[in-house]
């Protein structure tokens, strides 16, 4: 889109929000427009596992492994997985601090899965998550992209998935 036409379209919404609302409503549509903009940036976090991509594939996804792995610090663990990997297929992984104060379960289900490529899905609470898997000999780059929530800073949200994605490749690669 040029400069001109990112402009004119910038001035028909103006016209449009302030004919159907006044000047109050096209505040309230700049703010909305901003607001949704925010929501719909997202996350990255990667790692570049030394396993083939096969490995690593089944290490992500059987529940016997995602137990193994599926923490952000040595005082949590995933005493619980279910996996359904299949379009609309469901899962569940029970994450708990080690101490039995708090726990919670990740749960969502599946919108595509393609085998040793590509994962996405839905969380419960609607955010989406897509996972690629980019592999070669002896090496598979793991890409998660997520929508963030609203109630953790971003940078503490990036730190938690890279800390868990740092245990999958530690437990792939030892295992």
């Amino acid at each position: 889109m040029s400069a001109i036409s990112g402009y004119m379209a910038c001035i028909t919404s103006f016209f449009v929000a302030l004919g159907q609302h006044g000047v109050g409503g096209y505040v309230l549509h700049l703010l909305y427009h901003h607001i949704n903009k925010k929501q719909m940036e997202t996350i990255t976090v990667q790692a570049t596992v030394n396993a083939p991509v096969n490995k690593v594939w089944n290490y992500w996804n059987l529940p016997e492994h995602i137990t193994k792995w599926c923490q952000a610090s040595a005082d949590w663990h995933a005493p619980y997985a279910d996996n359904d990997l299949r379009p609309d297929g469901k899962f569940k992984t029970t994450m708990a601090a080690k101490d039995g104060s708090f726990s919670f379960d990740f749960e969502g289900v599946y919108d595509a899965v393609e085998e040793h490529k590509l994962i996405s899905y839905t969380m419960a609470d609607g955010r989406q998550v897509s996972i690629t898997f980019n592999g070669d000999a002896d090496t598979t780059t793991v890409t998660e992209t997520f929508d963030p929530e609203s109630t953790n800073p971003i940078e503490m949200q990036q730190g938690g998935w890279q800390a868990i994605l740092d245990s999958f490749k530690k437990y792939t690669e030892e295992n």
